[in-house]
């Protein structure tokens, strides 16, 4: 669906501010509120509330409106962010999180979707303004009307004022704006441009740099790993989506070779947690690239996945005496023995199966049972895959962790409340398990 709303986006057809922004969100939300029909939804809800405050308001000047939005936004926490030090926060760059959040958690960006699509729904114009490293609100009365109700000349052109809904409930005045761009250096013919209407399509570019940029900051400060609490939204998960607005909407000035740099960071990802998205890269990614040398590397590792899915698995049946001796199964949850992390199944093999310099490296032969007792193919919670000994597997009927059953999620088709275990979706592969 996301994925969809940008390639239209592209192809030149409208699409709403929220809808474009809430793309975002489908990426991180799992099983959380704040799908596109859900940010729609309580958008619609926020307008009727204003117009229930505000009983007038339909009959109220542009400048008037604009302010009585901005105020209600601010007021009810729906705009800005509450603690300055937190700006980079990786959940302040979703529509979904910003709309549902108890605190304020909206970068300019976000709050400036926020108003704009709230103003709409008010027959206000609002959209944002292309001005650099911060993002205003550009509102404009109707035609042959004043922002102040009174009527304009036939030929006048039409009046606009800046909002900036992030900081504050008034206006913004265009000599301000000016003195900043001029502060920062930037040619006087830009001016119009930078002051004027930025697209819908920029504003997802803007976005997933933000997005980028909230990741990498976020790391610098601690590993997102080491985390007692699961981070939310996933940077996993955001950085894929951040990665898809890139690939889906270049800029005009970006050239080709410039757009393929985000390419392998993507199929990364792709061939790591997303293998069920192989058929949108084949259907909205490769036709961008056809006839460039980049076409030719993204079929070749398209070819791997497929090649990679195709290939016929060795089945492990659980008939043998050898494997009758396997002690646990694909989908359990256990705690490692000596390192204490929580981790799933994923596979078995009856003995190790490993080389022997990853023996030799890991001491497989010093174990009570050696290299002859049943390993284990294990997804762990801070997402890395590992090969366990048995001796080592501890059966736990502890709550699986948070991060982990967002992992599983990918791997398996369900949790089973009543076995405690994860279902297979490799039946194939371990029909007995």
């Amino acid at each position: 669906m996301a994925i969809k709303e940008w390639v239209k986006l592209n192809d030149g057809q409208s699409v709403p501010l929220e809808r474009a922004l809430a793309s975002f969100d489908q990426f991180v939300l799992h099983e959380r509120e704040g799908d596109m029909e859900e940010v729609s939804a309580r958008i619609d809800s926020v307008a009727q509330s204003i117009r229930l405050e505000q009983p007038d308001i339909a009959d109220a000047t542009p400048r008037r409106k604009a302010r009585l939005i901005a105020t209600y936004l601010c007021r009810h926490g729906l705009t800005g962010i509450a603690d300055s030090s937190e700006y980079r926060n990786l959940q302040n760059n979703f529509i979904g999180l910003a709309l549902n959040s108890e605190g304020r958690a909206a970068l300019p960006l976000i709050s400036v979707g926020i108003f704009c699509s709230v103003a709409k729904r008010l027959n206000l114009i609002a959209q944002p303004c292309t001005f650099p490293f911060h993002v205003y609100a550009i509102v404009m009365a109707p035609h042959g009307q004043a922002l102040d109700g009174r009527p304009l000349e036939r030929d006048s052109p039409p009046e606009i004022m800046y909002m900036d809904p992030f900081r504050s409930e008034g206006e913004v005045f265009r000599n301000d704006l000016e003195a900043q761009l001029r502060t920062m250096g930037l040619p006087h013919g830009h001016y119009e441009m930078l002051l004027g209407v930025s697209s819908t399509a920029e504003m997802v570019r803007r976005t997933a740099r933000n997005i980028i940029e909230s990741i990498q900051a976020t790391r610098n400060i601690h590993d997102l790993r080491t985390s007692s609490e699961p981070p939310y939204p996933e940077a996993d998960g955001a950085l894929y989506g951040a990665l898809w607005a890139l690939l889906l909407l270049p800029d005009e000035n970006e050239s080709l070779f410039q757009r393929a740099r985000y390419q392998p960071y993507l199929m990364d990802h792709l061939e790591k947690q997303f293998l069920f998205d192989v058929q949108l890269v084949e259907m909205y990614m490769l036709p961008q690239f056809l006839g460039s040398q980049h076409s030719t590397q993204l079929l070749e590792a398209l070819q791997v996945i497929r090649i990679g899915d195709s290939m016929p698995k060795q089945v492990k049946r659980r008939t043998s005496n050898a494997s009758k001796s396997v002690q646990f199964k694909v989908g359990q949850v256990f705690r490692h023995k000596r390192y204490n992390y929580q981790g799933v199944i994923t596979g078995w093999d009856v003995e190790c199966a490993a080389g022997e310099p990853w023996m030799s490296q890991m001491g497989v032969d010093r174990l009570s049972r050696g290299r002859h007792q049943s390993f284990y193919h294990a997804l762990v919670e801070d997402k890395s895959v590992r090969y366990v000994a048995e001796e080592n597997i501890v059966d736990t009927e502890m709550e699986v962790g948070v991060n982990l059953m967002r992992l599983a999620g990918r791997h398996f088709k369900r949790w089973d409340e009543t076995s405690k275990t994860f279902i297979s979706n490799i039946k194939d592969e371990y029909p007995d398990d």
